[in-house]
């Protein structure tokens, strides 16, 4: 069927971004949950699974179904509990990608055309609707309503997450604290839950399942900012379809802008409100933009940032004995921060 995801080619594109060692210990698992995802994709409506499988296909890291996967096995989960969980947590993440791309406009994603420049906003808006309804069939099948709270709440954080950016786009009045509270709700509290999830399956003590919280919560700070630094330091990345300065084009208040700005005086000031709210972008403009990121030493502060954030992922990880899986799950946090180099 057209679009439709191969699942040994979405276990290509998670070793080529860097998690051999997760997929190494849990290539069989991700296998199944490939074949869950594509069961899951089906309907009799043709345009769902022709436009889910287009958005799956184009790969990605599957970052948060593998961390599903190794919190459990971390855990000593057993059974297929969590892979169902894992497919759960990939389809909530796939229906913001669709949604995303409306809200921004996108007409690219991971180096290929978006669905909504495809099929356009209004079947990726519902599409993005069926996927999250999936989601929810999901956890209900799990029959667990301590997992079902917890996946549902997410799926609300996520959404007030995606509210709260709305409000702050291209406000450089935006300060670093609601820029970073964005940032848990879009970003961070999805990580948190597919690692939270892994130790409710394994039934696990509180004291596990909220080390567990604190690693995938941070591990989602510092994989966001790192991101919003990749937008002014990276080459062109084929599986983002993004180049140097997209977020500064789109207008979008990331960490780097905010310090520059509070930083600067009040002519750099007026720059950005030009750029950023008037989307006035003129020759030249990323240059002076990445000029002043480097005068206010606004990039290397958030590479400080980040990097505590990967601080405290890998701390939360301490109360866990030394094992293949625990040493893999740090691994993660390397890969993470190691894409700045």
């Amino acid at each position: 069927m057209a679009g439709m995801a191969d699942p040994n080619q979405i276990q290509q594109d998670s070793k080529k971004a860097g998690l051999d060692a997760l997929l190494d210990l849990l290539g069989d698992d991700m296998t199944r949950v490939n074949e869950i995802i594509l069961e899951n994709m089906q309907s009799p409506v043709s345009l769902i699974p022709q436009l889910a499988g287009h958005i799956i296909a184009a790969g990605g890291k599957r970052l948060r179904p593998l961390l599903v996967l190794a919190s459990a096995r971390l855990c000593g989960a057993e059974g297929e509990r969590q892979m169902a969980l894992a497919a759960c947590v990939e389809f909530i993440h796939t229906a913001t990608l669709l949604h995303d791309d409306v809200v921004d406009e996108s007409d690219l994603r991971r180096g290929q055309a978006s669905a909504k420049a495809v099929w356009g906003n209004q079947a990726s808006v519902l599409v993005g609707d069926f996927l999250f309804s999936r989601s929810f069939q999901l956890m209900v099948a799990d029959g667990s309503l301590k997992v079902l709270k917890l996946l549902s709440d997410t799926a609300a954080t996520l959404a007030e997450g995606e509210v709260h950016q709305l409000m702050t786009a291209n406000d450089t009045e935006t300060n670093e604290e609601a820029y970073l509270e964005v940032v848990r709700a879009k970003t961070a509290s999805l990580f948190a839950a597919s690692c939270q999830v892994g130790a409710q399956v394994a039934e696990r003590p509180d004291a596990e399942e909220e080390a567990l919280r604190r690693f995938g919560g941070a591990l989602g700070m510092a994989f966001q900012l790192v991101d919003d630094i990749l937008d002014y330091t990276a080459e062109v990345d084929p599986k983002l379809g993004k180049s140097v300065g997209d977020d500064f084009r789109e207008g979008k208040i990331t960490l780097p802008v905010i310090l520059a700005f509070e930083r600067g005086d009040e002519t750099e000031k007026a720059f950005w409100r030009r750029c950023l709210e008037e989307q006035d972008i003129r020759d030249g403009d990323l240059e002076q933009a990445l000029q002043l990121l480097v005068r206010h030493n606004a990039l290397e502060d958030a590479k400080t940032r980040a990097f505590a954030y990967a601080g405290e992922a890998r701390a939360a990880m301490e109360i866990f004995p030394e094992s293949e899986i625990r040493s893999a799950l740090l691994e993660s946090v390397d890969f993470c921060v190691e894409r700045l180099y």
